[in-house]
């Protein structure tokens, strides 16, 4: 049996039915003794725990709701009265990301012991963790020249795809028109084959540059006539992490990456369909631009594009819709808004060819966003989109927002003495995720 959350109306009336079969029964004018009226359950009140802060029974999904806590060493399920109904426990901080797969197992990104580089969202080591806690797979990408970080996917085909940093040498960096006092870490894209520990795809966004400053240098040209290369002179920061990357998300049908850079406010969509050298180049691939980027979008003053308004402002978690949540087809953003005292979430409708034209407005269509005066943290966060149509968000420093299509909110969870959240994840009770961990509910 599916648990239900219960409704915190104390004063419930009758069904209906059952109401006229009492009258019925009253004026001894009932249908016949075969004829069977049922009725359904009553429901009784929700508790509900301290952290539950808005609970309309009207509105909220029945759902629950994985709570990865940032950096931890814990995270948990939490149903919509507030009730932890598992927590788990680690032997190392989380990296960032950590999700359930459809077998129950955990699969997360976790910190390593010696960072080569201490930048926010650090991670270095890859793990998918048993039921029982055991590790049953665990993968190792840090090094003084790279280090995975923030977050990771297992892919349809049961490879894993996370981000990595991989350092630049200051001189050589220079030596290609970048202007850094620093060694650089760009963005990289890996995917192993757990069963081997191979690397069987790669992109690496440093072979995709341009820049305007230095003529006489390598990959002088025009940053707007280039809008599927990307300027690596747009972001600098002291530290080398110029473009922090911190989220990605898998298009099955259309073989691409969404990518969420925020140091430059935008999403890259990357092709997956490239081999490992057609990825260093502009050739090859579904879209035959090589690893070049296929679709960007958020900010067009990145690459000094004068058309299309400017919706991000540091950005997290390019969450595609799948096909059982309504907007199938679009992608939430999670945008922190670090041009105003509110984060605001947005929903975007991806065109259906993936091009990017030169001096032109390349950016999506605007579906759907919420924002709220008190909504608003300048880190990490998120959003996910519910089967009902509400959109569960992740305010890093606070907790959880469910809220309608129409800006109602229908619960809000408050993570008290927890830090900070990374994200959350929603899944249903009937889910093989939430079905395999035997839980008992009450």
């Amino acid at each position: 049996m599916i648990p239900t959350i219960k409704t915190n109306q104390k004063n419930m009336k009758y069904n209906r039915y059952f109401i006229c079969l009492i009258g019925l029964l009253l004026l001894n004018s009932c249908k016949d003794d075969d004829d069977v009226v049922t009725q359904e359950p009553m429901q009784e009140e929700v508790v509900l725990t301290d952290n539950v802060e808005v609970y309309n029974a009207a509105l909220v999904d029945n759902s629950l709701v994985l709570a990865v806590v940032n950096g931890g060493d814990k995270s948990y399920l939490v149903d919509k009265s507030g009730k932890k109904v598992k927590e788990w426990n680690f032997s190392s901080n989380l990296g960032n990301d950590l999700e359930i797969m459809p077998d129950g197992k955990l699969l997360g990104m976790f910190k390593t012991l010696t960072p080569s580089v201490n930048f926010g969202g650090f991670g270095g080591v890859i793990k998918i963790i048993n039921l029982d806690g055991s590790i049953d797979w665990e993968y190792e990408y840090a090094s003084s020249e790279y280090l995975a970080h923030h977050d990771v996917e297992m892919l349809p085909n049961g490879n894993i795809l996370f981000l990595a940093w991989e350092k630049v040498d200051m001189l050589e960096a220079q030596q290609q028109g970048v202007n850094t006092a620093s060694h650089l870490y760009p963005e990289t894209l890996i995917e192993v084959n757990p069963n081997t520990n191979q690397i069987v795809w790669k992109w690496n966004s440093y072979n995709h540059k341009i820049q305007d400053q230095f003529p006489s240098l390598p990959n002088f040209g025009s940053v707007s006539s280039n809008p599927q290369l990307i300027d690596l002179n747009y972001f600098s920061l002291d530290n080398g992490d110029i473009m922090h990357a911190n989220g990605i998300d898998y298009d099955a049908q259309k073989d691409v990456i969404y990518m969420s850079v925020n140091n430059y406010s935008e999403v890259w969509v990357i092709d997956h369909s490239t081999t490992i050298l057609e990825a260093e180049t502009s050739n090859g691939g579904a879209y035959n631009k090589g690893g070049d980027l296929i679709y960007r979008f958020g900010n067009p003053e990145a690459y000094k594009n004068l058309f299309g308004n400017r919706l991000f402002y540091n950005n997290h978690f390019p969450n595609l819709l799948e096909d059982n949540v309504p907007g199938e087809g679009n992608v939430l953003v999670f945008v922190n808004g670090s041009n105003t005292t509110q984060s605001t979430v947005y929903e975007l409708d991806m065109p259906d060819v993936l091009n990017l034209i030169p001096n032109s407005n390349n950016e999506p269509q605007l579906i759907w966003d919420f924002t709220d005066p008190t909504l608003q943290y300048g880190r990490v966060s998120g959003a996910v989109r519910l089967q009902n149509g509400n959109t569960l968000i992740c305010e890093g420093d606070y907790g959880f927002w469910e809220v309608t299509q129409t800006g109602e909110i229908a619960w809000k969870y408050s993570g008290l003495n927890t830090s900070q959240f990374w994200r959350c994840y929603a899944y249903k009770f009937d889910d093989s995720e939430i079905l395999n961990q035997n839980i008992e509910f009450e």
